[in-house]
């Protein structure tokens, strides 16, 4: 794509969701969070890429001594469908009775986080609890009935940017959640 095309798309994009919406999704996460895991002794998992934008903006509001680290596993890469899942970094913590929070952008159909989840629990978690700033509505689950542990926004099924979410690799870095025109 070149620089022209990358703009278009955002200028064409239809904005579901401001910026100062997806703040405040975030911050209701935060509490939850807090609540939920604020006497354990969790170890938190940024899935890379998607993941950074949400994982910048919750992280610091988590009242509770936490420990951070990363895990890189992908079905897209720069494409816009899912394949096959390819781990680039997988989880190098040791796991045993620790309670793992996973920070993601999306849930989709949630085939990467679901082979995420099932690792971790056979590393020996405790438990595995998962965070994503989008919910995309749709019954084509990986699971049924599968659903984030916390949640920032319900979306309609659309090919979506912004907040970790890309289009072709761009434009993770808005905060805005967007549909892509014509997907």
């Amino acid at each position: 794509m070149n620089r022209e095309e990358i703009v278009n798309v955002l200028r064409e994009a239809d904005c579901l969701h401001s910026e100062a919406e997806v703040l405040a999704a975030i911050e209701r996460m935060a509490v939850d969070i807090t609540e939920y895991l604020k006497h354990k002794n969790p170890i938190v998992y940024v899935v890379l890429n998607g993941g950074i934008i949400a994982a910048g903006q919750l992280l610091p509001k988590l009242r509770f001594p936490l420990e951070v680290s990363y895990l890189h596993a992908t079905r897209y890469g720069d494409k816009t469908q899912g394949g096959r899942l390819n781990w680039k970094a997988k989880p190098a913590e040791d796991l045993s009775g620790r309670a793992v929070l996973i920070v993601d952008d999306i849930l989709d159909e949630g085939n990467t986080l679901a082979a995420i989840i099932d690792y971790c629990m056979s590393q020996g978690a405790e438990s595995v609890h998962t965070a994503v700033v989008v919910n995309k509505r749709h019954d084509r689950k990986a699971r049924p009935g599968m659903t984030a542990d916390f949640v920032g926004l319900d979306v309609e099924d659309r090919f979506l940017f912004g907040c970790g979410m890309d289009y072709k690799g761009y434009w993770r870095n808005t905060l805005a959640i967007y549909a892509v025109k014509g997907l």
